[in-house]
């Protein structure tokens, strides 16, 4: 049997559908970049029915990304899948990733169908989406609360159908290690044809095993794991990438199974996932966690000091984990600037590297000492905009504050060459600031979250600003740094109003209207939860 482990990554279907980690196109094809070379075997780009805007994202990855397989979701419905091939069928290696339930609490009480109905259904389904695309996965969804005999005669059948990848979730995260390692061995041992396909698990964090649930799945014969980078996904997450590839590379004398990912690439990719969303990585989270390397107590500091293998079982640049203090300064040329990116792994063209230079020599001239993290966070706030020609632009801001006293702001801001100034009374700097910005825009929008931190230590510090606000259009985040706390607020806002004002236009010109997809009822009989 083959001891390499595929990593189907789904962090950008399953994982973008949990509550706040929602991306754009633009922000999506840049996480499917960075997967890439993070190295996973396989990219679930989305599910294509759902919405145009999955549907175009889905395409776009599967146009740009050329190593990994680019799959879309669909469910057991002939026009799920026909959207799920168009959405793929322009990658160098398409997949469709089929899926019905198996369960009987799922068969009786959602879907409403016999065993036996279910069966035929799925079987139509995978010969249908066979008959377009040579790499078809299923996945029998609560397969971890399916009945074992039932479950070997869906397997058998989908495979004869000519699925290539048989995946058996444990959708609502109930099983334990045990009931995985003896479900798959059940599979393995009692499906006469399970040589023609890979065996794949997808479990859920509901109990905090999805990852000890992967791997005893690995462990008792699967060969494909379906996770999320930094476990996030539906409900309590998903099993997380970064966890399955560390514990597989870690106790290779006890799985004795390998894969195909750069793990120098973990932690920049985690960090991407953290600056695309907003959502911040907890500090104690395994493998990236801001404390996963870090040792506070004196017998732990004396250990590593001595051999760090005392105390840390990986080493932080096997996983990509950086922080080293850079001397660079105003007075540093480009090429030393240039030089150090490439250190860091940034890797950027030249029209960019001249923007992120003047960036650099601007926060030169405010802070003392320049650090990686800096430059981390620069290069981010730069190549992370998505502004274009006609977008609000800060030029100049005045506040005046104090205790007893309403603050007051003047914003002035530039769009298609004209400057607007506003000025705006509220009960802090910030507010007043957002209200001079709200006004110039001419677009009302709610302030739903306002988050600021320190990018690294000391009083110089470089701040990090990230809102969330919202109109009747969508829910919209924004990122700003800045050493000055107010003007990283304004650009904070500006990124997020930008967006707002692009969907606002589209939606002005009917291009919401045209996407609002239609379901039938069989439709909501067979969606259910689409986490598998």
């Amino acid at each position: 049997m083959d001891n390499t482990v595929r990593i189907f990554d789904t962090t950008l279907r399953d994982g973008e559908q949990a509550p706040g980690y929602s991306m754009n196109i633009e922000e999506k094809l840049r996480m499917a970049r960075q997967l890439e070379a993070l190295g996973v075997d396989i990219i679930e780009a989305g599910f294509a029915i759902a919405s145009p805007g999955d549907f175009e994202s889905v395409r776009r990855i599967a146009r740009e990304v050329k190593t990994p397989v680019v799959a879309s979701l669909c469910r057991a419905l002939v026009k799920d899948i026909d959207a799920a091939w168009d959405a793929v069928k322009d990658a160098a290696r398409p997949r469709i990733h089929t899926f019905l339930a198996t369960s009987d609490l799922h068969l009786e009480c959602k879907l409403k169908m016999s065993r036996d109905a279910a069966l035929a259904r799925a079987v139509d389904a995978v010969r249908y989406a066979r008959g377009k695309c040579a790499d078809v996965e299923f996945s029998l969804e609560d397969a971890s609360r399916t009945d074992r005999d039932y479950m070997c005669r869906v397997v058998e059948a989908v495979i004869a159908a000519g699925a290539t990848t048989v995946n058996l979730p444990d959708t609502v995260g109930y099983a334990t290690p045990k009931e995985i390692s003896d479900m798959v061995a059940n599979v393995m041992n009692r499906v006469p044809n399970i040589d023609r396909a890979v065996i794949s698990m997808h479990c859920h964090d509901d109990l905090g095993l999805a990852v000890a649930n992967t791997l005893a799945g690995l462990a008792a014969g699967a060969r494909q794991a379906e996770c999320c980078v930094c476990g996030i996904g539906e409900r309590a997450g998903n099993a997380a990438l970064e966890e399955i590839v560390m514990g597989l590379t870690t106790r290779r004398d006890l799985y004795g199974l390998a894969s195909n990912i750069r793990t120098e690439e973990i932690a920049p990719t985690a960090q991407l996932l953290e600056k695309i969303t907003g959502v911040k990585i907890a500090p104690s989270k395994s493998i990236v966690g801001a404390n996963a390397f870090a040792h506070e107590s004196g017998i732990h500091q004396h250990g590593v000091m001595s051999n760090a293998k005392t105390y840390e079982i990986m080493t932080p640049e096997s996983v990509g984990v950086r922080d080293t203090a850079i001397v660079l300064g105003k007075h540093s040329g480009q090429h030393a600037f240039a030089e150090r990116l490439n250190e860091l792994g940034i890797k950027v063209g030249p029209a960019a590297e001249a923007q992120l230079f003047a960036a650099f020599k601007a926060l030169a001239d405010r802070k003392k000492t320049v650090e990686d993290r800096d430059i981390v966070a620069l290069v981010e706030n730069e190549t992370g905009r998505t502004a274009g020609a006609h977008d609000w632009t800060l030029k100049n801001y005045f506040v005046s504050s104090g205790k007893k006293m309403y603050s007051t702001a003047c914003v002035t801001l530039v769009k298609d060459g004209k400057e607007m100034t506003e000025t705006a009374y509220g009960t802090g700097p910030v507010f007043s600031s957002i209200r001079a910005v709200e006004k110039i825009v001419k677009h009302s929008f709610l302030l739903l979250d306002y988050q600021i931190q320190a990018v690294t230590e000391r009083r110089d510090a470089l701040g990090e600003v990230r809102v969330k606000i919202s109109d009747d259009t969508g829910v919209y985040r924004g990122r700003g740094v800045s050493t000055d706390i107010i003007e990283g607020s304004i650009l904070s806002t500006l990124n997020a109003v930008n967006k707002m004002l692009d969907d606002s236009h589209a939606a002005a010109l009917g291009q919401g209207a045209a996407a609002v997809v239609q379901h039938t009822f069989e439709d909501d009989l067979l969606t259910g939860h689409t986490d598998r």
